[in-house]
Order: C-alpha cells, then sequence, then structure tokens
C-alpha cells in the first residue's frame, strides 16, 4: 500500500513538481464515534477544493441524495451538515490524499501520482465501522490497488454522484444509494464479532 508517509509524500511532490498546476490534496475525513458507513470517493474535484468542501460542485447528486435518505439538508451550511453526516452514523473520506490531475474528471488522474489516504488506521480508530461505500467505480478501483487491510470490512459500489456520470438519473442513483438507508436500519454486532465465526 502507497499510504502516506513524509518520505512517500516527498517523494511524489517531487515528481510532481513538473505539472505543479494539476496537483491536489484532498481534506480530513468526516467522521464520528458512532460512524458505521465511511463513503469513500477518490479527490476533491476544483469546486469542492476551492470551497474547501466535500461534493461542493452545485451539480453534484452527493447532498442531495443525503437529504432523501437521511433528512440533511442539502442547502444547509456545510458545518451542519457535516455534523448532521456524523449524527447519521456516516463518515465521508477520499481513497487518494493526492495525486496529480488537470481538471476535475476522476479518468484524469495519474495513476502513478495517488498517494493514498491511510484508511486501514481509520478503521482502527473507528471500530464500528462496518461498510465501505465507495462513491463510483475509480473510488472501488484506487481502493483495492492502494489500500490493503485485513480489517473486516464490507465494501459496496454505488453509482457515482458525479454529474459527469450521466448515465444514470438521480432517482436511479437514489434508489442504488438506498443501502445505505437500509443497512443503518440493521443491527450490527461489530467487526470483531465477524472474525470469530
Amino acid at each position: 500500500m502507497q499510504a502516506l508517509t513524509p518520505s512517500l509524500l516527498i517523494q511524489n511532490l517531487s515528481e510532481l513538481s513538473s505539472n505543479p498546476e494539476y496537483y491536489s490534496a484532498g481534506f480530513p475525513p468526516v467522521v464520528g464515534p458512532a460512524a458505521r458507513i465511511l463513503i469513500l470517493g477518490t479527490l476533491p474535484g476544483a469546486a469542492s477544493l476551492k470551497q474547501q468542501q466535500y461534493y461542493a460542485h452545485p451539480q453534484n447528486a452527493f447532498w442531495k441524495i443525503l437529504e432523501r435518505l437521511f433528512h440533511i439538508p442539502a442547502k444547509a451550511p456545510y458545518i451542519e451538515r457535516c455534523e448532521s453526516v456524523k449524527e447519521a452514523k456516516l463518515a465521508i473520506w477520499d481513497v487518494c490524499h493526492s495525486a496529480c490531475r488537470p481538471g476535475s474528471l476522476d479518468s484524469a488522474i495519474y495513476a502513478d501520482s495517488v498517494i493514498a489516504n491511510d484508511i486501514p488506521s481509520l478503521l482502527v480508530s473507528y471500530p464500528k465501522i462496518e461498510l465501505i461505500a465507495f462513491n463510483g467505480n475509480t473510488a472501488a478501483t484506487l481502493f483495492k490497488k492502494h489500500i490493503k487491510t485485513s480489517l473486516l470490512a464490507e465494501t459496496v459500489t454505488l453509482p457515482s454522484t458525479s454529474p459527469a456520470h450521466a448515465s444514470l438519473r438521480f432517482e436511479e442513483k437514489l434508489e442504488r444509494w438506498r443501502i445505505l438507508q437500509v443497512r443503518l436500519s440493521q443491527a450490527f454486532p461489530g467487526r470483531d464479532s465477524l472474525s470469530s465465526q
């Protein structure tokens, strides 16, 4: 796993120095002690980086989906939305801590430039997380490539909420994302119980 360490960070920053305008770094996770589902994207796009907010592009369906499923007002102040995410037992992060990417498309990420977030450590720190939900196929692919963990957490790949993923209508995406709502309605004994089965 190419997780974030100071030496790797320096090495990758050096490699990206020829294209510094394409370098992007993500945000800390939005997570609370009760989190049961970790939603992983890839890397914040230009609109998100400018506003320093997850899923800030006005056409991204992420917050609209959370509004429908968990009654988190999509137009509430960002800090309030993040607190509501924690109260809903959700967490938000990205697979990539940083990478080189011209523009905002996931497909434009330079594969060799990716520095992964330390997701295994997050799972250790928040042992109630039982499900990792990937926001799109690219997040799932990058996770499988860069993250190695023996911790037992189920995974599910959901349709990307990005406006670039236009093959599904909003209602179709919403229906696929409803699995998160269903999962949180069910009791979960914890990851430790899975390892003893």
